[in-house]
């Protein structure tokens, strides 16, 4: 009897998801983005991880004069790369591809807060930010990550900065190709989608 119950309730979902995919996985996709409209603040924070497309965004909105400075964190240092440098080796770290993709699209160095001691993960990056908005008495952020990431990076900080009054405005890049509506047809964003989920339970 528990046997053909269980079976029932397999069918039972196995059903809906053939028939309600689509709107389905949609809902899971969107669930993950968090977007407020930018508005102008004391800091943008280019969070580390898909330097190309969050770096892209943070030059966009400090152009447009959303914020003087941008903040930028080291991710982990590879391995190898000590061994690489005894070699004579130059291997360019994230932060510097970041750096170098600002300083090309007209961002001063001065502007450029860098965070030159690793962080091994969205957590640590907030404290850090959390560290330097205390020092600097700074009352607002941009946030800017990937799509995927968005919603988690939001309860991290907000989470990591406790303060009511202080602003955190999550903008997503839009250089990402990541789309609510069809992400499950793209192995990289099943991965992201996936990935993200657990994090965040």
């Amino acid at each position: 009897s528990l046997f053909k119950w269980v079976l029932f309730i397999v069918v039972f979902f196995y059903i809906l998801l053939s028939y309600f995919h689509g709107p389905i996985l949609t809902q899971l996709g969107q669930y993950l983005v968090v977007q407020h409209p930018p508005a102008k603040s004391d800091l943008i924070v280019c969070l580390a991880g898909g330097d190309v497309e969050r770096g892209l965004a943070s030059a966009d909105l400090f152009e447009r004069g959303l914020a003087p400075r941008i903040f930028i964190a080291r991710e982990p240092i590879p391995e190898g790369l000590e061994t690489l440098k005894q070699k004579g080796i130059a291997y360019p770290e994230s932060i510097d591809l970041v750096t170098m993709i600002f300083r090309n699209l007209g961002v001063p160095e001065s502007a450029v807060i860098r965070s030159d001691q690793p962080v091994e993960s969205t957590f640590e990056e907030a404290e850090r930010v959390g560290a330097l908005i205390q020092d600097k008495k700074y009352r607002s952020l941009i946030l800017v990550t990937s799509p995927t990431h968005s919603r988690r990076a939001w309860l991290t900080f907000r989470k990591a900065i406790p303060d009511k009054d202080f602003r955190i405005t999550v903008v997503p890049t839009p250089y990402s190709k990541f789309r609510a509506e069809d992400w499950w047809k793209k192995r990289r964003y099943v991965r992201e989608v996936i990935i993200e989920y657990q994090k965040l339970v």
